[in-house]
């Protein structure tokens, strides 16, 4: 029992010792990409969360940026992989490689410089995949590591009373997956998890221009079109572009005109599964914290809280107010690097 406890004290001493000479780092792995908070300098990396590989050595081409360029216009033997789905770990070793590669762009790392680590990571994944993102990072160049549950953390960030005995709502809708959950007195008190996201919403405009528009589009077009016309709600000025993609009877290039009313349609099934998870959640809210929610609102966080009229929306289905984070795209990484400064000489 000494010995063990001598080695943990030892342990933790080293903890201490690499932190003095490490930057902390806070880090929301997302499925659709992942950001980096450096201990006194801020957010120092967005990138998508893509990895080139080649499939016949194995060996890692691009990341991030470079790599998302190469979707869709690689040679057979380069593939263009997400290693992440629905937010869990979907290949370990890309993934390690990606954090590494992230870690080492915003460090100039020494041999003994070994950051510990916050990474934001979905509620509703399981103890192994808990434990594989951690490992990840820890292979990655971590001295520790340590997830906290993305809901909480997109709170934080988004400047939510999380530690006082009120009810708080936060609704984050990441690439992969759609998080809600409440909060009071530091923990969750009701929360629900679902795979349907940002991406789902591609993969629906995607489906919809080639079944009503006999138009094949690639998902990087299909995300695009969400970010410029994409809405939830009918928009006091209805927008179009010009899409181009490959005619599904000629095979030939061929471009169309979208309308907002027509991405609506497309992305009416995801959506209202969103909504109906949000209903969800509160009608399992205890009494006294639903009144609390109702009164305050819900927050929306993650990409897609970014999607016009999504709040007014989910507003109109639930009589509560909702209210967009001043940031949505950052609130999980600052909610880790928050939750960081928190923890006094931790070591994992």
């Amino acid at each position: 029992m000494l010995a063990r406890r001598t080695f943990r004290d030892i342990t933790r001493f080293f903890g201490r010792l690499v932190g003095r000479f490490s930057r902390d780092l806070g880090i929301d792995l997302g499925t659709a990409n992942t950001l980096v908070h450096v201990k006194g300098r801020g957010i120092m990396l967005r990138e998508p969360s893509v990895v080139a590989v080649d499939t016949t050595t194995g060996e890692v081409k691009a990341v991030g940026e470079d790599a998302k360029r190469m979707v869709g216009r690689t040679p057979t033997q380069i593939k263009a992989v997400r290693p992440l789905r629905d937010g869990v770990i979907a290949d370990f070793d890309t993934t390690e490689a990606m954090l590494h590669h992230f870690i080492d762009k915003v460090l100039s790392r020494h041999l003994w410089e070994h950051p510990r680590v916050v990474i934001g990571v979905p509620s509703g994944i399981t103890e192994v995949e808990r434990r594989a993102v951690e490992e990840a990072a820890r292979r990655a160049g971590a001295w520790s590591a340590l997830v906290i549950e993305e809901p909480m953390a997109a709170a934080i960030g988004a400047g939510m009373p999380v530690v006082e005995p009120v009810g708080s709502m936060v609704v984050d809708i990441g690439g992969g997956t759609t998080e809600v959950a409440v909060i009071s007195l530091g923990g969750i008190c009701t929360e629900r998890s679902i795979r349907v996201a940002g991406e789902e919403m591609d993969e629906a405009i995607a489906a919809y221009v080639r079944h009503e528009l006999n138009l094949y589009i690639g998902e990087s077009t299909a995300e695009e079109i969400k970010i410029r016309i994409g809405s939830a709600f009918p928009l006091a000025e209805e927008m179009e572009m010009n899409i181009r993609g490959k005619d599904l009877v000629t095979g030939l290039p061929k471009s169309v005109r979208l309308t907002s009313q027509q991405v609506r349609e497309a992305i009416r099934e995801p959506l209202g599964i969103i909504v109906e998870l949000v209903k969800e959640t509160l009608d399992e809210t205890p009494p006294e914290l639903a009144a609390d929610v109702m009164n305050r609102g819900i927050v929306l966080a993650g990409g897609v809280a970014l999607l016009r009229g999504l709040d007014q929306l989910i507003s109109a289905e639930t009589d509560v107010p909702v209210y967009v984070a001043e940031d949505p795209l950052t609130a999980v990484v600052i909610g880790t690097a928050r939750y960081l400064e928190e923890l006094d000489g931790w070591s994992i």
